[in-house]
């Protein structure tokens, strides 16, 4: 039988673990960038695809900046094998390429002269 001192020795020998200092440091950068992404959803961006693509994509390369931070940091998957790395990461393409279908979907049918009039 062995003692859950053995059992985590075991584990810490594989890699290093962040400090609480590391944590807090990623928490108060998480917390910048989400000031950053609010501040950001206010500006006065007008009218036309050149400004609305600049908005939606500032705003969806924040949120992949902090998913990635989160995912790596948090979640120990910088110590993990690539492949989860990959696959949290493929998730997360995947997600941008859904959200972006919708929003092309929702211009598609809303703009001046739609398809289909009811």
């Amino acid at each position: 039988m062995t003692s859950a001192t053995a059992d985590v020795a075991t584990h810490d020998e594989g890699h290093a673990h962040p400090t609480d200092k590391m944590f807090v440091k990623t928490a108060v950068a998480l917390a910048v960038i989400t000031a950053v992404e609010v501040a950001w959803s206010y500006l006065p961006w007008g009218e036309g695809f050149a400004a609305q693509a600049a908005e939606i994509g500032g705003l969806l390369a924040m949120m992949a900046v902090k998913f990635v931070v989160v995912a790596s940091i948090f979640m120990h998957l910088r110590f993990d094998k690539k492949i989860l790395s990959w696959l949290f990461y493929g998730g997360l393409i995947l997600a941008v390429a859904v959200y972006c279908a919708a929003l092309a979907t929702f211009e598609f049918f809303t703009g001046s002269n739609p398809p289909y009039v009811g």
